[in-house]
């Protein structure tokens, strides 16, 4: 139940899917298998050792989509706000390092308002534990991120450098400090939308990739992708048989890069 009855409802309220509804829409019926579903944290400071929930924060795991082999983690929103504590990171962490092992896909559904100011330094030392994984695996197993909540501070670092970018129109924003911040310090009015909205991201600062209507379209957009690219750098991309002629010639191809170089 996560951060309990009252929280999901406000979840759902918010047009939102919780973390485990997540899974189960985005992986294959029954394949899920989860990992350190009992980690606490280890936080006892601001009565933080009263306040234990177990999973502390996100779900993580394996299982298919479409049969293939995929690791997985889905923050949730309604314990800690989805915040990133050492323990969290470090579930995080393993099974990047098992996906990287194995060969597979990494599946990140990102919905978190980023790190557990109650744990300080060691939660962005947790941050920096992902951070490393993303660079290392980069070019070695796929990393998809998909954004589905108000992602802000050290949580928006590790998808800008995973490889494809899913954000949903109207409940996920990508921004390093949000508009309260912003106006304080600048003196500049401006709404979470325009700051770090799905459509800033897929039309002005390319951070994204794709712009999904909600949870459920963003899912199937990350079953769709998978279809695209393989499964590590040492395999060819999944291949379909098609009726369509090798030599068909497609004209419009020529006109999808200007000739001038300066046109973007």
């Amino acid at each position: 139940m996560g951060g309990g009855l009252q929280r999901i409802e406000k979840q759902h309220a918010q047009g939102k899917l919780t973390a485990r509804e997540r899974l189960n829409l985005l992986l294959d019926e029954g394949s899920f298998v989860e990992l350190d579903k009992f980690v606490v944290h280890r936080c006892t400071d601001f009565g933080m050792d009263k306040q234990k929930i177990y999973g502390d924060g996100v779900v993580t795991g394996y299982g298919t989509i479409d049969g293939r082999l995929v690791y997985v983690f889905s923050q949730d929103f309604t314990v800690f706000g989805g915040s990133l504590s050492s323990m969290h990171a470090k579930k995080i962490c393993k099974i990047m390092d098992l996906a990287a092992k194995t060969g597979a896909p990494v599946i990140g559904l990102n919905d978190s308002g980023g790190a557990r100011i109650q744990e300080g330094v060691e939660s962005l030392g947790g941050y920096a534990d992902i951070f490393l994984r993303n660079t290392l695996f980069s070019g070695v197993v796929p990393q998809i991120s998909v954004i589905m909540g108000p992602t802000a501070g050290g949580a928006v670092y590790s998808p800008a450098v995973t490889d494809f970018t899913i954000m949903v129109k109207n409940t996920s924003f990508m921004f390093i400090t949000g508009p309260d911040v912003i106006e304080a310090v600048t003196g500049e009015k401006i709404t979470k939308e325009e700051l770090g909205g799905a459509e800033a991201h897929t039309t002005k600062t390319q951070v994204a990739h794709f712009a999904a209507e909600n949870d459920e379209d963003a899912l199937m957009l990350v079953r769709e992708l998978l279809q695209f690219i393989p499964q590590n750098n040492m395999e060819e991309p999944p291949f379909v048989p098609t009726d369509d002629p090798i030599n068909r010639n497609e004209e419009s191809i020529y006109d999808l890069i200007p000739s001038d170089p300066n046109k973007p």
